[in-house]
């Protein structure tokens, strides 16, 4: 491929969520990660329009790195839940974490020029945006734990499922950890990062982490699910967390804070603290 002209294709993106729908001449008339409760529907209806609808309007992708051998990539203005996705460069390949719906002849034509994608991932269906589209053009996989492959809404014969771990290149390691979704899951790098989407939501000031089943509907994890997410995790090494956003993050001391603040969310959900009487 010719990534100084790369041949992207005019699918669909929801406005609201990012996720993806195939080429087609007219508008899809549902999404249903809209509709699952763990998202909303706007007033007016589902909003969807082409990729090059988007490109008129000004939509663009940001690049800037995030970590050594970690390139960041965002859209601007935001689109769906605003998160910005990463291409983790290896010397085996390159997996791309957490796409955004929309991507241009920029991004397509940087991420050529660090090697390509050999393996697509997410934290969860909120986060598989342009994913198909990413693997169409460097003929990468795409790997998705089976629990949640189902939310993809733009059909893929390079989907992988898998489960519980997946090691799909050297010194990277997805952790299927449940929660938001079934199938949601974090992104481990030997050298010590999670990324996490918001599978583990860093809070404003890098201080704390915190869980959600909904976001934009505020409804709370349940302690049995935080739990879990905790367990899942336990064995590995790491010191610093990057959620699904540009910021903010946790740069020292990650693995500690996690645990002692899933215990403190969890006095909360019981009543423990604070006492208010």
């Amino acid at each position: 491929m010719d990534t100084r002209s790369p041949a992207i294709a005019n699918y669909w993106i929801c406005r609201t969520c990012g996720a993806n729908r195939a080429p087609a001449a007219t508008a899809p008339e549902d999404c249903p990660v809209c509709e699952d409760d763990r998202q909303w529907v706007p007033p007016g209806g589902h909003r969807w329009a082409t990729r090059e609808q988007l490109a008129a309007e000004g939509l663009h992708t940001v690049l800037r790195p995030v970590e050594e051998s970690v390139l960041g990539i965002g859209v601007e203005p935001g689109l769906g839940v605003g998160h910005r996705g990463v291409l983790v460069r290896t010397r085996e390949g390159n997996l791309l974490w957490d796409p955004p719906g929309f991507l241009d002849r920029d991004a397509v034509a940087e991420v050529g020029r660090l090697g390509g994608v050999t393996t697509v991932a997410s934290s969860h269906p909120h986060m598989y945006g342009a994913a198909v589209e990413w693997a169409d053009l460097f003929g990468a996989e795409i790997a998705l734990p089976g629990a949640d492959a189902h939310w993809l809404q733009r059909p893929s014969d390079r989907v992988r499922t898998w489960g519980g771990r997946d090691r799909p290149l050297p010194g990277v390691t997805l952790v299927q950890t449940g929660g938001h979704f079934p199938g949601s899951a974090v992104l481990h790098l030997d050298r010590g990062v999670l990324f996490t989407g918001d599978t583990i939501m860093v809070t404003p000031g890098g201080h704390h982490v915190t869980f959600l089943y909904s976001a934009p509907n505020r409804l709370p994890l349940p302690e049995r699910l935080v739990r879990r997410v905790v367990a899942a995790v336990d064995d590995l090494d790491f010191d610093r967390i990057h959620g699904g956003w540009w910021e903010p993050s946790v740069t020292g001391g990650a693995k500690e804070l996690l645990a002692r603040d899933a215990e403190r969310y969890i006095r909360f959900l019981t009543g423990a603290l604070p006492s208010y009487d």
